[in-house]
């Protein structure tokens, strides 16, 4: 059985998804762009300030599920451009504690929703 996970406090979907589902403990997230839960407005400043509005979106969205990024096992990462990696990496690693790191993949893609930079899903367990 499924359980839909939803808040106010990460962007509401722009499409026919949901923010998260969790089945049994694990927990599935849509990827997060980088919206604004409270204006609806990109954060595209630079990639890092644009890195870091996806993880407080997706802190959101597991805070919603009663979990943190320590009950995350696997991430998903795709970038429009691999020269952002270094800095997206920085700011998505500045999250969690390296010895208990998810696995994960990067991904180079043409291009994604909104024309953003950088979109960011995971998957968790309680």
């Amino acid at each position: 059985m499924k359980k839909i996970i939803t808040t106010t406090e990460a962007p509401a979907p722009i499409g026919p998804y949901n923010q998260a589902v969790l089945t049994g403990n694990t927990l599935y997230t849509s990827g997060q762009i980088a919206i604004n839960p409270k204006t609806g407005e990109l954060v595209l400043e630079n990639i890092k300030a644009e890195t870091t509005q996806v993880m407080n979106n997706l802190k959101a969205v597991l805070k919603a599920a009663d979990m943190t990024f320590e009950n995350v096992i696997k991430s998903t990462i795709f970038i429009s451009n691999m020269d952002d990696f270094v800095n997206i990496n920085e700011v998505y690693g500045s999250y969690f504690d390296d010895a208990t790191a998810p696995a994960r993949e990067t991904v180079q893609v043409a291009r994604l929703p909104k024309n953003v930079n950088v979109e960011i899903s995971v998957i968790a367990i309680k």
